[in-house]
């Protein structure tokens, strides 16, 4: 008797995770762009709204160390982004990729909640955008969680 192979069937839930995930990623990459524009060229018309993005980016919490934190959060979402995208073709990225976005982006909102207690209680100035990337973490952090349970309960 003949045995029938069947046919892989891709897990669109996970696709679709993925995806929202890479394109979120993408939004910070641009809205921390636009920061580290903003903190090197000082440009007020790039401030939305109030002055707030200017007063955000000129406060002593707007570097550590002499470097921008909006690099680090660039370099946080590419990470994400890359190890996203490189998972199925890198062993390493495959099999602890989702548990590496879960630990990147849960540093990241506790950073960013941090810098957003910040902006509210010490620097008495609200950035729009550093409450756009505290919302594009906080989004991506779920969707890792989500990943999480669905890899371990798989």
């Amino acid at each position: 008797m003949a045995h029938r192979i069947k046919p892989v069937r891709k897990d669109k839930s996970a696709s679709l995770l993925k995806w929202a995930s890479v394109a979120l990623a993408g939004l910070g990459v641009v809205d921390s762009v636009y920061l580290l524009v903003l903190k090197y060229t000082q440009l007020e018309s790039l401030c939305v709204g109030n002055r707030g993005c200017i007063t955000v980016n000129n406060s002593i919490y707007s570097e550590i160390y002499g470097i921008p934190v909006s690099l680090f959060g660039i370099l946080a979402y590419l990470v994400i982004a890359g190890i996203l995208l490189l998972g199925p073709s890198l062993k390493l990225a495959k099999e602890n990729g989702p548990l590496a976005i879960f630990g990147i982006s849960l540093a990241g909102v506790a950073f960013s909640a941090y810098l957003t207690w910040l902006e509210f209680y010490v620097i008495h100035a609200v950035c729009p955008f550093c409450i756009a990337s505290a919302i594009l973490i906080t989004l991506l952090f779920l969707l890792a969680v989500i990943r999480l349970v669905k890899q371990f309960t798989a």
